[in-house]
């Protein structure tokens, strides 16, 4: 009943920001955007990320945190994308994204290809949405259809990266306002935290998890205790040592995209407090239901990944779909 009033109140603050066009409708956004202009874009985006996750399994997760990073600021818009200029401050020097989120390299290199191919036509936003639901589905995760049509945004928002963006010591009802404030839902949230199946964190992210509540939550459980004590090897208490140090999320299945995640946090292991306060937490009525259903059936968790990846992709920027472009270099505004 708390939750439920938390969560009243946070949709009574806070407005969604996905928008809709001067016309009211819909944005557009079509399976079929690119059929005439550029018809193997997605076959060419396919091809280069299966190259991609061969090389490393882990730049499926960066990929698909790359693009959730780029959705809460702003829109899919790829803003994230944009290195800093005289007359533009970026995204990437924001708190939750600098000496963490990585993965650029991976897009321009897609984005050469795509741009021999057919110059000046598949926008960065659409690219980095497309190879976000390939590298899930080249790990083990489910399929969904990707409509496309976004424009790349002659802007960012350091302010925005900063505050919109989830971060590893979050409490739970904070993360579900900040959800909400994307008009996605307590059940899309749960979902969209199962992509930390297959991701890593760096130690300065999970250290006060280690050396907080982690025997409380996992009930002094012996082998959660042996799993402890290699966490702590990795990751000293001190502030500073070993703080770039990285171990998956997941560790019984870290390569492969499962529910796995969620049996985490059944046993009280997750890495990040804001990952086990999902299941743990005093308010977490209704999202330890979840989590449970998703440990116990994984087409569930599935089926609904897919739909909050859909429904996360189509949050968009109206003023960029009338001001703005299809970067030539991702990193750049056309000039």
């Amino acid at each position: 009943m708390k939750l439920l009033l938390v969560i009243f109140l946070v949709h009574a603050i806070f407005i969604p920001c996905f928008s809709f066009d001067v016309s009211g409708k819909d944005l557009p956004l079509t399976l079929d955007n690119y059929k005439s202009t550029c018809p193997t874009a997605f076959d060419v985006i396919k091809k280069e990320m299966e190259c991609i996750v061969k090389e490393d399994p882990r730049n499926a997760a960066i990929v698909i945190r790359l693009h959730f990073h780029d959705c809460f600021v702003q829109g899919c818009d790829a803003s994230v994308l944009l290195d800093e200029t005289e007359t533009l401050q970026g995204e990437k020097k924001a708190s939750p994204n600098i000496n963490s989120l990585k993965g650029y390299e991976i897009v321009d290199r897609i984005k050469n290809i795509i741009e021999s191919e057919c110059p000046g036509v598949v926008s960065c936003a659409d690219l980095l949405t497309i190879s976000a639901r390939d590298a899930t589905i080249l790990v083990g995760g489910p399929y969904w259809d990707v409509p496309v049509g976004r424009k790349d945004s002659k802007t960012a928002s350091y302010e925005l990266a900063t505050t919109n963006l989830p971060t590893p010591e979050e409490g739970l009802v904070s993360i579900i306002s900040k959800f909400y404030y994307q008009g996605l839902s307590v059940e899309d949230m749960v979902a969209l935290v199962g992509a930390h199946t297959i991701g890593k964190a760096q130690c300065r992210n999970f250290r006060s998890r280690i050396y907080g509540d982690f025997r409380v939550t996992s009930a002094l459980n012996p082998v959660s205790e042996t799993y402890l004590t290699s966490l702590r090897e990795l990751c000293p208490e001190s502030s500073g040592e070993g703080d770039s140090n990285v171990t998956a999320m997941d560790n019984v299945t870290p390569n492969l995209f499962d529910n796995s995640i969620y049996h985490t946090l059944l046993r009280g292991e997750g890495l990040l407090n804001s990952d086990q306060e999902i299941y743990s937490s005093m308010f977490g009525i209704q999202t330890r239901r979840i989590v449970s259903k998703y440990a116990e059936d994984p087409v569930a968790f599935f089926e609904q990944f897919s739909k909050s990846m859909v429904k996360m992709g189509n949050i968009l920027n109206s003023k960029s779909l009338v001001e703005g472009e299809v970067r030539r270099n991702c990193r750049f505004v056309n000039t």
